[in-house]
């Protein structure tokens, strides 16, 4: 607890806007949580479901720049583009090619350790007497590969896993059949990490938690947030929905809607959304029994409540745009080819929009130049991954405690005018 209440405003209703206000909660703090929609109707509510620690590599690794225009024109592969955006994108898309390297890789992947590294045990502690526990399945996670030199081919990625103390064991062949008998002949080769998790129900698992903050006296206000209001360098309030909301301090943490607010405060942070899309098989005929990386066709498959959720296809497009048909028939396509003869009772489709940081490495942290402004959003794939560590980490700087993390990799004044970017 701390000596001084403050009231807290915190704009987006996702896992790192709920993560951020229970654990300001506990810290003694009033909090009020705006979002447009209300929690877990974003990129929260559709995810991959997996508490992904090992996902400390970025899409952007070595040799992706000429594969790129390759997957862009097969229909195969999980890369999309609305080409009519393509004029807005190219600004991002070149500083975000840019950072495909060895050294920027290794530089991104050092920066998201501290964040998802422990991601079962900040979820278990996030949750902890919110009755959001129940959604929450400790379990191996696999990266499946078609043979051993298919997963060799990704040594790039294994060694950085390995350098920040991740671990795995290697199945091929029969002892892959062995430990799980659902997936095709044609893929021979598994990496098993340990110590993972996955939830089994994402949307219903942040509502939990939300409840819970309201239930313990929180405010959860359905607005669009205008602005954050300020006087002499320091915040005073958030404008949303026609009125001034009082506050102390203000987090910015609706994911890729956090760009344009942020821009209102200074900040240009190279942001755009990477389109992602899932479909769930109700009542399927076979499940895989542990959340899996199928590394061949780039998309992950996670047992839930009732069904299995495929997830990971990429489009570029903006937030605009209507879902398109491709996506969702490649997915549908990988499926039947990893888990044959999947049946469902019915299948549903969702798309929604990942926060891409240009660089890959969230914004987190207090602007250098507004007091009590806030940011935590960027978090790409690992949204749900990192949300509690991310909350967790603003809660402590609010509350005026240092985190035991290195902040400076995620300051978000990396983006104001006097930073480097």
């Amino acid at each position: 607890m701390t000596d001084t209440q403050k009231t807290i405003a915190i704009i987006g209703a996702g896992i790192v806007g709920v993560s951020t206000a229970l654990w300001l909660q506990r810290d003694g703090h009033k909090v009020i949580l705006i979002d447009r929609k209300g929690p877990a109707e974003g990129a929260s509510f559709g995810n991959g479901g997996i508490l992904a620690s090992c996902s400390i590599v970025p899409v952007t690794v070595p040799g992706l720049l000429p594969k790129a225009p390759k997957m862009l024109f097969s229909p195969n592969q999980p890369l999309f583009l609305k080409w009519g955006y393509l004029p807005k994108l190219a600004p991002w898309l070149l500083k975000y090619l840019g950072h495909a390297n060895a050294a920027d890789t290794a530089r991104a992947a050092a920066a998201l350790t501290p964040i998802v590294g422990d991601s079962l045990q900040d979820h278990l502690a996030l949750a902890q007497g919110t009755g959001a526990e129940k959604w929450i399945e400790p379990s191996d996670y696999v990266f499946v590969y078609d043979d051993r030199a298919h997963f060799e081919s990704d040594a790039f990625g294994w060694n950085l896993r390995r350098e920040h103390g991740f671990q795995w064991d290697e199945f091929e062949g029969q002892a892959f059949r062995d430990y799980d008998p659902v997936y095709s002949p044609d893929l021979g080769f598994a990496a098993r990490l340990k110590d993972h998790g996955r939830i089994r129900d994402p949307g219903r698992y942040i509502k939990d938690l939300a409840d819970h903050m309201v239930a313990q006296g929180g405010e959860l206000i359905i607005a669009d947030v205008e602005d954050i209001a300020r006087e002499n360098g320091q915040v005073t309030g958030v404008r949303a929905g026609g009125q001034v909301i009082a506050c102390d301090a203000a987090v910015i943490a609706s994911g890729v809607w956090s760009g344009p607010l942020a821009k209102k405060l200074g900040l240009e942070v190279p942001l755009e959304s990477e389109r992602g899309y899932h479909i769930e098989f109700w009542e399927p005929s076979v499940m895989p029994k542990t959340p899996v990386m199928v590394a061949a066709r780039k998309f992950v498959a996670t047992p839930m409540e009732g069904r299995l959720r495929l997830a990971g296809v990429v489009e570029f497009g903006g937030t605009e745009a209507e879902a398109s048909k491709a996506p969702i028939e490649l997915l549908r396509r990988n499926a039947a080819a990893v888990f044959p003869g999947l049946k469902a009772s019915h299948v549903t489709e969702w798309l929604g929009h990942r926060p891409a940081p240009a660089d890959s490495i969230p914004v987190i942290g207090e602007l250098p130049h507004i007091k009590g402004a806030f940011t935590g959003f960027g978090h790409h794939h690992i949204g749900l991954t990192g949300g509690p560590k991310t909350g967790r980490i603003l809660a402590q700087l609010i509350s005026g405690r240092q985190p035991n993390v290195d902040l400076s990799v995620y300051s978000p004044a990396r983006y104001t005018k006097a930073g480097h970017q």
